[in-house]
């Protein structure tokens, strides 16, 4: 037992004791079809915060020979499985938190040489009989092992692409690829490796990283394939959590839903668990991370990022290409390598039926208005933020005149002259202009509702206010407008609802580009 090599069962027993735990122990029959097989190589990408290395501590007390975990996991879900003791603390695991080992090495031009010294005195304590030499890099140590005894490796690498992120000296760059050339593309220690597996907030950098590791089977946040329920919680854990915690559960999934892989809707861990601790839903993962994050990518509107991003403040879905993106930290040479990155991070979620992009959550969404607000060279759009709180005043106090006067300037924000006119701008204007009141309400686009279809439906989440049904209308007048959702009794559909509705009639005016709006109480009581 040593801290690189066959480590104890220690890490994950602390995550067992939590008061929250959600038993995720069944992938590891899905990682045991791998081993020794010859696609033993996985890689599996998350954002922060998902739970990739509370997984890789639970591999390594299972397959780790450095301890006897059948007591910890025999009340688990794994412990039911026919590959359960077929692999129990069999093998030796080498783990290695490449994070840590960037972060706390002093001189980190050394680090790949302090990391191989390092794994090599603990094999030579647990393999006196083996010849290792001082100048033996880590593959050749592992195959003279595994040549003497017959022994089979597993290596858990966590955050693999810490040094892509850092931005590294490209001489320690250099160093890290040949140990991993070593480790994963050597024909003569390929025996040896029963299995590998790599975690990140990347996936495989495909420029300088692809081939050294392009025989390895990715899982990302784009194609979680069957790994999709096990890095993240599903909508059925946070269902059985809000039970047991007497909390909201639709309130959960509006602040930290979102995410969909393979047809299972993933929550963020750390953010529902401290949701439930703290009997409070708020921003939680967002204060692991910095806004920076996302401003430095959009700011100066490169590509257009900026204006796809106010379109997706106001709940769009912006067409995405996630295939040409190297997965780097720069060189973004197109507005879908910032989206496809900003995806990977948690930042935006990715609907791979109509390779779209879009702000999953509340949670997320408030991370990007802060980064927003805060962009000195974005003043204006503080303004419309600003003045969004402004107009959901107005609005439930019936004020039309304010309503059209906001759009006229949001409409101008959000469209070029040559769209100006379309009906998806005029959309994303009220959208635009109702910023703020996402804080209140969920906005539902073009919602099917008694006769036809409301083109905007604000339905609140907070007490004591109205729902919002806004018919948009064209060269006509507002009248018609409220006429139109009296006629098609849109307000049939809220029929559950037991607050009082607004109606909302906008009419634009494209000759003269300007709107005008008349708002009509409704009250079900």
């Amino acid at each position: 037992m040593g801290i690189y090599l066959n480590p104890d069962n220690v890490n994950f027993k602390g995550t067992l004791k939590a008061d929250i735990y959600v038993d995720k122990t069944m992938m590891i029959d899905v990682i045991n079809r791998f081993i020794e097989k010859e696609n033993k190589y996985i890689c599996v990408s998350r954002p922060r915060r998902f739970g990739k290395t509370i997984a890789g501590n639970m591999l390594a007390a299972y397959y780790s020979r450095g301890c006897d975990s059948r007591e910890l996991f025999r009340d688990l879900k794994i412990a039911e499985a026919k590959s359960f003791t077929e692999h129990l603390n069999r093998y030796n695991v080498i783990q290695i938190d490449l994070n840590s080992e960037y972060q706390n090495t002093e001189d980190k031009s050394k680090m790949i040489c302090h990391l191989t010294r390092n794994i090599r005195k603990e094999l030579r304590k647990e393999y006196p009989d083996v010849e290792l030499e001082n100048d033996d890099g880590l593959a050749r140590a592992i195959l003279k092992v595994y040549d003497a005894t017959g022994d089979r490796f597993i290596i858990i690498l966590d955050e693999y692409d810490v040094l892509v992120r850092e931005q590294a000296d490209p001489k320690l760059f250099a160093e890290y690829l040949s140990l991993l050339n070593g480790l994963f593309k050597s024909n003569t220690l390929k025996p040896a490796i029963a299995l590998a597996y790599l975690t990140g907030i990347l996936p495989i950098v495909r420029d300088k990283i692809q081939s050294k590791l392009n025989n390895f089977r990715e899982y990302t946040f784009l194609d979680a394939g069957e790994l999709a329920e096990y890095i993240g919680f599903t909508e059925n854990e946070v269902q059985e959590l809000c039970k047991r915690y007497d909390m909201d559960f639709e309130e959960c999934k509006r602040w930290y839903d979102g995410y969909a892989q393979q047809g299972v809707e993933i929550y963020n861990p750390e953010a529902v668990v401290q949701s439930m601790e703290k009997k409070k839903y708020g921003g939680y993962w967002g204060k692991t991370s910095s806004y920076e994050v996302i401003s430095d990518q959009i700011r100066g509107n490169a590509f257009q990022t900026y204006d796809d991003v106010i379109r997706m403040l106001a709940n769009e879905n912006i067409p995405v290409d996630v295939e040409a993106y190297l997965n780097t930290m720069s060189g973004f040479s197109s507005k879908d390598d910032v989206f496809t990155y900003l995806i990977h991070l948690g930042y935006l979620a990715f609907d791979e039926d109509n390779n779209t992009c879009r702000i999953p959550n509340s949670e997320v969404r408030k991370e990007w208005i802060r980064a927003i607000t805060r962009m000195s060279d974005y003043s204006k759009t503080d303004q419309i933020i600003r003045d969004s709180e402004e107009l959901l005043k107005e609005t439930l106090a019936g004020n039309g005149e304010a309503v059209a006067a906001a759009l006229d300037i949001s409409h101008i924000h959000v469209t070029s002259n040559r769209s100006y006119n379309n009906e998806d701008a005029l959309q994303s204007a009220i959208y635009l202009a109702y910023i703020y009141a996402l804080n209140k309400y969920t906005l539902i686009k073009e919602m099917t509702t008694g006769k036809g279809f409301a083109d905007v439906l604000f339905i609140p989440y907070v007490p004591d206010i109205p729902a919002l049904v806004i018919e948009l209308k064209r060269n006509g007048n507002a009248d018609s407008a409220i006429n139109q959702i009296r006629e098609k009794k849109y307000f049939a559909s809220l029929e559950h609802y037991s607050g009082n509705l607004l109606f909302v009639g906008i009419d634009y005016d494209e000759k003269k580009k300007t709107h005008t709006c008349r708002i009509e109480r409704f009250s079900k009581e």
